[in-house]
């Protein structure tokens, strides 16, 4: 998968920016508060519904502009696509083709693209919150019916809620079996891909760190033994049960997939607690990494890694052993850094060049080494 052509207009702080990215790695170099990362989430957004910021539409759109625009020409297969995005105060649309597309899901797998950025590491240590949000992002990328169940799950939620805050409580048993079969779905699919992650994780930072560690991810939903979909509904119907009086007192469902947590280990003790913060950095990108990896699996070609902010989140020997990684496939990379350390440049065989400043971009050429 290839981003051939990239246009982006009032995004930001861009005004107009028009390139045509290398084939293989793409160092975006300035300072901060330039508009670098602003660059790879408009790349980002070419083929996912959200942006990895979880910023508002609004926040896209240029100070002083109506409309923000990314359009972006997409190799994928041997088949070239063009794809537009539109972005107004009222709501955004999607072109592929000069064609509009009326449903999310139609964009799923057009542009994929992973994103590693310090936000990203941050999840080690926030609240559950943040690590539910990056696995049902990683989930939807590679499962398109994903979303469709997550979306089901979280309407059946807010109605069931609703009904607890009121005083008439007829009907809560029939809002809760239907929590609990869309929960099942939500449950399985998220268990089949954690196990799969798990594998491939392991390996990848073991790439990353040298081998000094054994990495582990897992997901254990509460109340939940099971991975039928079947069992788990039963499961989850006995965990509302139990927890029928709280979530009555509270006026809010207290318990099931919306409260999940992943569990992040190294050699078996808790990432958060017992981790560097150069391991926490390394885990995260092994993360990246495995999902990577799984896109591939699935689209049979390598999505787009975009590495933001590479010169703060790893030190010179992870680095290097990241670089040897991504320079032994076939992948198409964008990197920004303050600034195009010659260790960076040396690590990859070709490297279209770009400077950042105030907005604009500016090509600096190619830097090839044999």
């Amino acid at each position: 998968m290839r981003l051939k052509h990239l246009l982006v207009s009032s995004f930001r702080n861009i005004e107009i920016i028009r390139v045509e990215p290398g084939k293989r790695f793409n160092l975006l170099y300035g300072f901060n508060g330039q508009g670098k990362t602003n660059l790879l989430e408009a790349i980002y957004l070419l083929g996912n519904p959200r942006s990895f910021r979880n910023s508002r539409l609004p926040e896209f759109i240029r100070h002083g502009h109506t409309q923000a625009v990314v359009c972006g020409e997409v190799e994928s297969c041997g088949t070239v696509s063009q794809i537009r995005l539109s972005l107004e105060q009222a709501g955004r649309r999607v072109e592929i083709d000069q064609k509009g597309i009326k449903r999310a899901s139609d964009l799923h797998g057009k542009l994929n693209a992973v994103v590693f950025s310090p936000d990203d590491t941050s999840m080690v240590k926030s609240g559950p919150e943040a690590r539910r949000r990056y696995l049902d992002r990683a989930v939807y990328t590679g499962d398109i019916g994903y979303l469709h169940c997550w979306h089901d799950y979280h309407r059946i939620l807010k109605q069931r809620n609703h009904l607890l805050k009121s005083p008439d409580k007829a009907g809560l048993d029939v809002w809760s079996e239907k929590l609990a079969g869309a929960g099942a779905e939500v449950i399985e699919r998220r268990q089949r891909y954690v196990a799969l992650l798990d594998t491939q994780l392991q390996r990848h930072y073991a790439t990353i760190s040298g081998g000094k560690e054994t990495a582990g991810i897992s997901y254990h939903p509460d109340g939940v033994q099971t991975t039928d979909r079947d069992s788990i509904r039963e499961e989850l119907l006995q965990l509302f049960d139990r927890h029928g009086r709280s979530d009555e007192r509270y006026g809010t469902t207290t318990a099931g997939p919306h409260r999940d947590d992943l569990t992040l280990c190294l050699d078996n003790r808790p990432l958060k607690a017992f981790g560097s913060q150069g391991q926490q950095k390394s885990f995260v990108l092994a993360l990246k990494m495995a999902e990577m990896e799984n896109l591939q699996s699935i689209f049979s070609e390598p999505p787009l890694l975009l590495l933001d902010d590479m010169s703060s989140e790893l030190d010179a020997q992870r680095n290097s052993n990241l670089m040897d990684f991504l320079t032994s496939r076939d992948i198409q990379v964008f990197i920004t850094t303050t600034e195009p350390s010659p260790a960076l440049l040396a690590a990859t065989a070709h490297c279209s060049v770009f400077r950042v400043e105030n907005g604009n971009l500016t090509s600096e050429g190619n830097e090839t080494h044999e």
